[in-house]
């Protein structure tokens, strides 16, 4: 059998919702807004495809550059690096002061 490398492979436990968070995610969390220079969890929610950051960013905090259409544009520090990550608002949770 072939060797399967699609976006949400490995994910089985990692996008996994707990039982009473499942379906659609409410209306509130497609209309946020953020301010440049706020910090954001992402935690990607399964139930929409669009505008889904990959994996590897599951569980890491950004700082928001800016807005490319729907989708916001995080920077996230990756070891040594810096990475740009474009996440729809779905994805987003505001960090907590």
């Amino acid at each position: 059998m072939a060797h399967h490398n699609g976006q949400r492979k490995k994910t089985r436990y990692k996008y996994k919702k707990a039982l009473r968070r499942r379906g659609l995610a409410p209306v509130t969390s497609v209309i946020q807004q953020f301010d440049e220079g706020q910090k954001v969890h992402i935690v990607v929610d399964p139930s929409v495809q669009l505008g889904m950051p990959h994996r590897r960013f599951h569980g890491k905090t950004g700082i928001i550059l800016g807005k490319q259409g729907r989708a916001w544009v995080l920077e996230i520090s990756d070891g040594n690096s810096k990475k740009v990550v474009i996440s729809r608002p779905q994805h987003l949770k505001p960090q907590k002061q």
